[in-house]
């Protein structure tokens, strides 16, 4: 794993390339790559590269050039079937001078042009600068795992990076909130489309190549998930899980390709557990695996963790960590995140990176298994809450519905079944916006309505969909049913948003991260299967289940999903309210007018008196960092016990 970035200036802006400029854009993203880095210039271009040297220690030095000098690539991520692709180049008439994956991917970009990105197995960002057709060739992964950002300015020049903050470096933009994304951003955790945070800052897409020429860009996807299903496929379940299990096995072993040390992060849920199953049968040594846990009763699974690890022979290493330095390191890891971090649970993965990083150089993790094999609650809920509503609307009059709804919002604000009901048919909506976008938003339509001051609203022009883009994919999908259109949906959004979690803070503890779970193939078929095999009734991750009974403990595959618990709002509520006040309720943050302050007070308040909100206050929390640490230039902050 690395970093990259480059400059192409157009003919029309007049400029050439600079060689400072160019460091400073690369050496922001040392935590990247501390091991090497590199500069290429020509003129109106120049492409910089930090390197954490994973394969080919000696001779995969980047940028990186073809044999007559008239190309030259800088990559961040693994390619797993370098290898297999070769021998045909080779055919090709293609020498070969190192044994890098780096390599394979320029050799086979000479071969194929653009379509060679489709050869490609593995996690990849990177760009080809050809000097013969002054034209730059950029290609993400199909999923997304290795981020890739730029910036096309009004000149036709282009800027591009593995972060936003080497976009900040290189002065392509200033640091502005993009007004377009703010609903989305506060109802999905993240921004959902290809805008970023940053007025100005895109991102590729997942799936999707990018070429410049003559100040002019295309993008083209050249991957997708389909959900295409053969009616006449008579395949039992017996052979569907057979052949999962046989893949996942696969991809396992070729995420384990490394001429450095590896391990996995094992949270004891199903996921990890799995990944640590099959990494224990394909190597000699014990596996190294790291936990993460807080000291709460609530928010600590290190004992599945341990059960997982005495059960394959681990080389175990665990790590607690304090609300001290939870709130101590966020400023920091929102810098690394380049936005405001949307979930708690990525200060956890930082430790554990960093503990991680003491012992090894790449790591296993889980992500992926959620979106792909239904594994969220939401999803049987969702369904369920569809089903019984069209039911409940079409026998129940609607005078009766509005006093039931009416009862529950005036049962005590603390009360579990009051939450639990307010996200049930009795409440929600028959569509799919309000049965599932809505019902499980940080902040749901009618509560952004009264948060966005007036002053936002009329910049929004009067604009509120939160879910314009949740609904374009939703709807986006026409051969499947209505969990393929939700599983299609979060894998393009959600899914993406972990995926950067997972890469900026394991990247800022300088380890690299790989996810067996979203190896391409694996997903088609798993997209492909019936999905009797994925959602069972309420039994989420079907297939998973059943490949690891008899291999994973009964108390592993029981288990109901938790996520990473964060004792967030039990901090907030305590000891850390001045979290709050400092980040929410200041003047300092109130003044900048984006929120209503009478609104912003109203859901404090109610936090405070026992109704959950940790998660809209998470998100308030790290919107002002982030405004602070970027807008503001601010580094250090107060975090102490009250």
């Amino acid at each position: 794993m690395c970093g990259i970035n480059g400059i192409i200036f157009s003919d029309a802006s007049g400029r050439t390339a600079a060689p400072g400029a160019l460091a400073r854009m690369r050496d922001v993203l040392r935590h990247r790559g501390p091991d090497e880095e590199g500069l290429f210039t020509d003129g109106q271009v120049g492409l910089g590269h930090r390197r954490l040297s994973i394969v080919d220690l000696k001779t995969g030095q980047q940028p990186m050039f073809s044999g007559d000098g008239s190309r030259v690539i800088v990559y961040n991520g693994e390619v797993y079937n370098h290898l297999e692709l070769r021998p045909e180049l080779e055919r090709m008439g293609h020498e070969f001078r190192t044994t890098s994956d780096t390599e394979t991917i320029l050799r086979a970009y000479e071969a194929y042009g653009p379509d060679a990105v489709e050869r490609l197995r593995g996690m990849f960002a990177f760009a080809v600068w050809d000097g013969q057709k002054r034209e730059l060739f950029m290609a993400r992964d199909r999923l997304g795992v290795k981020p890739l950002y730029y910036v096309h300015a009004e000149d036709g020049s282009l800027y591009f990076a593995s972060e936003i903050k080497a976009l900040i470096e290189a002065g392509a933009v200033q640091p502005e909130l993009e007004y377009r994304v703010l609903t989305d951003y506060l109802a999905n955790h993240a921004p959902s489309g290809d805008l970023t945070m940053f007025a100005g800052v895109r991102r590729l897409p997942p799936g999707h190549t990018l070429t410049w020429r003559d100040g002019k860009i295309a993008i083209r996807r050249y991957w997708d998930i389909s959900f295409e299903r053969d009616g006449n496929d008579r395949r039992t379940d017996r052979e569907w899980i057979e052949q999962w299990l046989e893949l996942f096995r696969q991809s396992v072993e070729l995420r384990l390709m490394s001429d450095v040390p590896l391990g996995m992060f094992l949270s004891g849920g199903i996921d990890s557990s799995a990944i640590a199953a099959v990494m224990a049968g394909l190597v000699k040594d014990p596996v190294k695996t790291f936990s993460v846990a807080f000291a709460e009763r609530e928010a600590n699974e290190l004992k599945y963790a341990r059960l997982v690890a005495e059960r394959f022979g681990t080389e175990h290493h665990e790590v607690i960590v304090s609300p001290e330095d939870f709130f101590a390191a966020l400023p920091d890891l929102v810098w690394h995140e380049d936005e405001p971090i949307a979930h708690p649970s990525s200060v956890a993965l930082y430790f554990v990176s960093r503990l991680a990083s003491e012992h090894v150089k790449v790591v296993l993790t889980g992500e992926g298994s959620d979106e792909s094999l239904a594994g969220y609650g939401r999803y049987p809920r969702t369904l369920a809450n569809l089903h019984l509503g069209n039911i409940y609307d079409r026998f129940v009059p609607g005078a009766a519905r509005r006093f039931v709804a009416d009862r529950i919002a005036a049962l005590p604000i603390d009360s579990t079944v009051r939450h639990k009901l307010k996200k049930s048919f009795l409440v929600v909506g028959t569509d799919i916006e309000s049965a599932y976008f809505d019902n499980f938003a940080v902040f749901p339509r009618a509560m952004q309505s009264r948060l966005l001051s007036p002053a936002t609203r009329e910049r929004l022009n009067g604009s509120l969909d939160p879910y314009a883009e949740m609904s374009r994919l939703f709807n986006s999908v026409e051969r499947g049913d209505m969990l393929d259109r939700m599983l299609y949906a979060d894998t393009k959004t959600y899914l993406h948003e972990l995926l950067m979690k997972q890469d900026q803070m394991s990247m800022a503890a300088s380890i690299e991260s790989r996810v067996p779970f979203l190896d391409h193939r694996l997903m088609e078929f798993t997209a492909a299967m019936p999905n009797r095999m994925k959602l069972r009734g309420t039994t989420t991750k079907y297939v998973l289940r059943k490949a690891m009974k008899g291999t994973l403990p009964d108390e592993i595959l029981s288990r109901s999903k938790m996520g990473f618990p964060v004792p967030i709002g039990k901090w907030l509520r305590g000891d850390y309210h001045n979290v709050v006040e400092e980040y929410i309720l200041s003047d300092r943050s109130l003044s900048r007018g984006i929120f209503d302050a009478d609104a912003i007070r109203e859901i404090t308040e109610r936090h405070m008196r026992g109704e959950n909100h940790d998660e809209r206050l998470w998100a308030l929390i790290n919107f002002e960092i982030w405004q602070r640490r970027f807008f503001d230039g601010e580094v250090a902050a107060p975090y102490q016990k009250r």
